[in-house]
């Protein structure tokens, strides 16, 4: 624990710290967009396309390779 000796220390902590933490509010912000993003359906269904191309693709091969 840190011990103050003048009003001005404790007050540049405390600036400090309220900015620090606005910092972490804004960076949580900036995260929950990027989920929101993530979970949004046309991304969703572009990820399903490219698994359902991959998949096709593999079964193609395998076809080709039976034969």
């Amino acid at each position: 624990m840190k011990t103050y000796k003048n009003f001005e220390s404790i007050e540049r902590d405390l600036k400090i710290l309220n900015l620090e933490r606005k910092i972490a509010l804004e960076e949580i912000k900036h995260l929950k967009h990027d989920y929101e993003d993530c979970l949004k359906l046309p991304n969703w269904m572009q990820s399903g396309m490219d698994i359902l191309n991959k998949i096709s693709t593999l079964l193609l091969f395998k076809k080709a390779i039976k034969k």
